[in-house]
């Protein structure tokens, strides 16, 4: 067994303890379908007794519709972040293969094709812990089935957290959430410390700012490129990398700009060239925190890479 066959093995081990099931409802379209003919139906001739009692429908379907659309079944096997894609294979196990197969079979039915993923990190006394915060991920094409296995390709949205006292096991067997998505953007326009977000801006520009600290001026982001080349684990894994991150974020949206830089940094497959970092950005409070987080960690990787000849070191 290959290492990647390996990792992908005990990872699902993982999965059967806490893969995160789904709620069968129908489509958007057909809810909000079902609630338009009811609420036509009830209020044709009716009474003020009808229109409150219509009225009540409809805000329970309306809640219902709302509900389902924050209703996230949840797999916990990789800490990934916005924009990264990851290959899952599936092997041997018949009864995870059932579980696994079931849930991305529903999930294309139902036109949902997407299920929450988490990670996990350890506490100082190195205590597995599952991590509150996670992402969105879609499932990429049609998954192939193999004798006795199955391929998934998985791409990472939007970031989300688990509202607090809603996960809950389904008959199924399986645990969903509720949960809240997080926009960057909105998030960083709200932040109230205004001296916080002009610290995170101005260590946002540092990942594409020339820097009078590397050679020929490079910026940090360049740099950590042109040494990574050097240690791919495949050719053309860098360029494929870039390819799916697609261009930065702009210095002005900080948050998205140090997730965008943690992906890098951490890739999928990993090319053990930095620290992983993945987990304290989503679990991160602020654009300061995250950035500050993405900074240390690239300047990390790449005096890991080049040796000591990188003199400055953030803190």
């Amino acid at each position: 067994m290959n290492s990647q066959h390996v990792i992908a093995h005990l990872l699902i081990l993982m999965l059967v303890h806490v893969i995160e099931g789904f709620s069968p409802v129908l489509s958007i379209q057909n809810r909000l379908r079902a609630t338009t003919r009811t609420s036509t139906s009830t209020f044709c001739g009716a009474t003020s007794s009808d229109d409150d009692s219509s009225m009540a429908l409809l805000q329970k379907r309306i809640h219902q519709v709302t509900r389902s659309e924050s209703t996230l079944p949840l797999v916990v096997l990789d800490a990934m972040l916005p924009r990264q894609r990851l290959i899952v294979k599936v092997n041997h196990d018949l009864l995870i293969m059932s579980l696994m197969r079931g849930l991305v079979k529903s999930r294309l039915k139902e036109e949902t094709p997407y299920f929450g993923m988490l990670g996990m990190t350890r506490s100082e006394t190195l205590e597995p812990i599952h991590l509150s915060t996670g992402v969105q991920v879609e499932i990429v094409g049609k998954p192939q089935e193999t004798d006795g296995g199955l391929i998934l390709e998985l791409k990472a949205g939007k970031r989300f957290r688990i509202e607090q006292d809603t996960v809950e096991r389904t008959e199924k067997g399986w645990v969903q959430a509720q949960v809240i998505y997080i926009d960057s953007n909105k998030e960083d326009k709200q932040e109230k410390d205004m001296e916080s977000m002009a610290r995170a801006r101005q260590m946002a520009k540092e990942f594409t700012d020339p820097n009078v600290s590397l050679n020929e001026n490079k910026s940090l982001k360049d740099k950590w490129i042109e040494l990574a080349r050097e240690k791919e684990q495949t050719p053309g894994q860098i360029d494929q990398l870039l390819k799916d991150l697609g261009p930065i974020p702009s210095w002005e949206e900080p948050s998205e700009c140090a997730l965008w830089i943690g992906a890098l940094i951490n890739p999928i497959p990993a090319m053990g060239v930095a620290l992983e970092i993945r987990p304290e950005l989503l679990m991160a409070k602020s654009a300061e925190e995250r950035t500050q987080i993405a900074l240390n960690g690239i300047w990390n990787s790449i005096h890991h890479m080049q040796g000591p000849r990188i003199v400055k070191m953030k803190k």
